[in-house]
């Protein structure tokens, strides 16, 4: 199914392909199906990846974030956290979305959470073809002494880069309601904000 042939509302076309992406945590069962649909038509549709790989036991320990442009699902990337370092995964983009602002939101918002959760360096995996875009725009370092890998029919090459550090990121100090909000909307009072309301 190729959702940008017919766009839901006539005339739309142009406001899908060109708006600007909004991204959010999913949070949500519906949030959770459209990163996997994301990623069976990017990875196991594209690239035919199997799906015992894809799906690989790390989904439900991990922070998914989900780029959409005109309400629909365009893009996925997937966040796990490791003592010393955030992992940038599972990134996956529609065909349509790739190259415009959906592949950056999705991994300036990546860079963003990791950085507001005190975290200094992101490693990634990326195709050695993709690898000078990620030098140019994110000036990441192939890690030294690193071969390249193989896993699901594809070389990868190891990567990591510095994470800027947040002026507000979230300590052991910060405010304890702070920290019980929702992953990555820490600044907004959530539901366990508004039970202090029942004193």
């Amino acid at each position: 199914m190729n959702a940008f042939t017919k766009p839901p509302i006539p005339g739309t076309a142009s406001r899908y392909h060109n708006g600007t992406p909004e991204v959010t945590v999913a949070r949500t069962l519906n949030d959770i199906m459209q990163v996997i649909a994301i990623r069976s038509v990017v990875y196991m549709s594209e690239q035919n990846c199997p799906f015992s790989e894809e799906y690989d036991g790390n989904d439900f320990s991990a922070t998914h974030l989900i780029a959409r442009v005109a309400d629909e699902p365009v893009g996925v990337v997937r966040l796990r956290w490791f003592a010393d370092f955030a992992k940038l995964e599972r990134l996956a983009i529609l065909k349509d979305h790739r190259g415009r602002n959906a592949t950056f939101a999705l991994i300036d918002a990546a860079i963003e959470i990791s950085s507001r959760k005190g975290y200094r360096t992101m490693l990634g995996h990326a195709q050695p073809r993709l690898v000078p875009f990620w030098i140019r725009k994110y000036g990441v370092r192939v890690r030294p002494g690193r071969p390249e890998f193989l896993f699901s029919d594809y070389p990868y090459t190891e990567m990591e880069f510095d994470i800027p550090p947040h002026e507000d990121r979230l300590t052991l100090d910060t405010d304890p309601m702070v920290i019980l909000r929702p992953e990555g909307d820490w600044d907004r009072p959530g539901v366990l904000d508004r039970s202090m309301a029942r004193g």
